[in-house]
């Protein structure tokens, strides 16, 4: 799954490489997001730990 989630990191559409731009310059209240995170058998386009929230985006 790992392994997975890293290609997708590398092959990310526009639109979550919009996003990501905003979410790793903007520190929203301290709240640290990482890209396509692993969660059981299924990987969020973005995900923050702390606050127990994932990101999935649609469309390219």
């Amino acid at each position: 799954m790992t392994g997975l989630a890293r290609n997708l990191r590398n092959n990310a559409t526009d639109a979550e490489q919009r996003l990501w731009l905003h979410l790793k310059a903007s520190r929203f209240e301290g709240a640290k997001f990482t890209r396509q995170f692993p969660i059981g058998t299924f990987i969020a386009d973005f995900a923050c730990r702390s606050l127990r929230l994932a990101i999935e985006l649609d469309g390219g």
